[in-house]
């Protein structure tokens, strides 16, 4: 006669459990042993225990599996069937499990980062060594990098478009999470046409610079750079540090730029600084990331790398 339903004991597809499971892989090695006696070396437990084990693995399905006795051990049709499934659900439980446990090492996915403009000429690379670190660590991670204003990344950062931003610690809003990079120095500047660069250092005065046309910066600047702004005669406006390079190297402007941008033209005897008191000024820079962000695994991952990385390149 058919049974016209499950008892209330019997495994459905939505009840199996890990009591089931341990069931199953007693039955798969009862078989593979060819009985209980044999299997318990390999289970490490009684014979009488794997035979509870098998009579409640046969209730729960409502099927019977083996015959056991003294013709010896056997499969039953249902058995085999059963022998057959359960091998191929203990291993795409074992499939599972390896894919799962790789996951942790091996990094998968992308970064998009921002990063605000002529910063890859500062000597403290921690940003390039963590990026490097990080795609050692995950060869398959892509890295998209977007080069953009200082507002437009905390703003992507925000919506979610970036994961994390490189900008100056100006005007940050408190929904931002922020971790200290480092500062840049910036110092007041005239290229080699201008007329104060051949003026002997002793001879440059406050009142000396505040009759020389000079560069102000529209984009985000500390207070302590506003303040030294003000005190110069801006006629002459710049979006960012490139643009401020373009007006200075015309030899009709002074104004300030980061040291390390500087180097070059500095080195190539086309720009020269003019050292006053107080004549430069310090940007902190930092990492943003949302507040409230989700965690994702390769964001985690370029911030653990950032936090390990010294200046030099080198591991903490």
């Amino acid at each position: 006669m058919e049974r016209s339903s499950l008892s209330s004991n019997q495994i459905t597809l939505s009840q199996v459990s890990d009591f089931d499971i341990r069931l199953l892989r007693v039955f798969k090695t009862v078989v593979e042993c060819g009985g209980f006696t044999a299997a318990e070396p390999t289970l490490g437990i009684s014979r009488s225990a794997i035979s509870l084990h098998m009579s409640d693995l046969e209730k729960r399905l409502g099927l019977r599996l083996c015959q056991r006795g003294r013709g010896g051990f056997s499969l039953t049709e249902e058995g085999r069937q059963v022998h057959g499934a359960a091998l191929t659900l203990l291993a795409a439980l074992e499939t599972f499990r390896t894919e799962v446990n790789g996951l942790h090492h091996h990094l998968r996915g992308e970064l998009n980062i921002g990063i605000t403009d002529n910063l890859v000429s500062k000597p403290e690379m921690r940003i390039t060594h963590a990026l490097a670190a990080l795609k050692a660590r995950g060869p398959e991670v892509r890295i998209n990098i977007h080069m953009e204003s200082s507002d437009t990344i905390a703003q992507g950062v925000l919506d979610a478009r970036l994961h994390v931003g490189v900008v100056p610690k100006v005007n940050l809003l408190a929904s931002l999470d922020t971790h200290a990079l480092y500062d840049e120095r910036s110092l007041l500047y005239c290229a080699d046409t201008h007329p104060l660069f051949t003026v002997p250092d002793e001879e440059l005065t406050p009142a000396c610079l505040k009759q020389q046309d000079a560069v102000i910066p529209t984009y985000p600047l500390p207070p302590v750079a506003r303040t030294a702004h003000a005190a110069l005669h801006g006629t002459a406006s710049a979006s960012d540090r490139e643009g401020a390079v373009f007006l200075i190297l015309t030899g009709r402007y002074i104004g300030y730029l980061p040291d390390h941008l500087a180097a070059p033209w500095v080195a190539a005897g086309r720009l020269k600084v003019l050292p006053i008191v107080g004549g430069h000024y310090l940007t902190p820079f930092v990492v943003i990331t949302r507040r409230d962000r989700r965690f994702h695994r390769v964001l985690e991952a370029f911030l653990e790398s950032l936090e390990s990385q010294n200046d030099d390149g080198s591991s903490t």
